[in-house]
């Protein structure tokens, strides 16, 4: 891209020696705007090299949504099997451990 800022330009300066004076603003206009260009494309670049990779195929959240889908699909029978069999102390330990597979879950997903 360095190369060929300094060939524009070369050109630039050999037209304004060939045209004249009354064509020099135009010349620096369209100098200008073709380097305009060239830092704005070198610019996209440093910014997309800077970004973080993203999975394919995710939608950015990562396995936070199903694993808390899941948690609610197998909290439902969990909680009524506990309910019946172990009480309020059976609901506390699978509904504690439900939330600290959740938690993990999103932590380990925001690295």
């Amino acid at each position: 891209m360095h190369s060929e800022l300094q060939r524009d330009l070369r050109a630039s300066l050999d037209a304004r020696r060939e045209l004249g004076p009354d064509y020099e603003a135009a010349l620096v206009e369209s100098f200008v705007e073709r380097l305009d260009q060239a830092i704005a494309a070198r610019v996209r670049e440093e910014v997309r090299a800077q970004r973080p990779k993203k999975a394919k195929g995710g939608g950015g959240s990562g396995p936070a949504v199903p694993v808390a889908i899941c948690s609610l699909i197998f909290g439902i029978p969990l909680t009524a099997i506990t309910a019946e069999k172990a009480g309020i102390v059976g609901l506390l330990v699978v509904w504690i451990g439900i939330a600290v597979v959740n938690v993990a879950v999103a932590l380990a997903s925001r690295d």
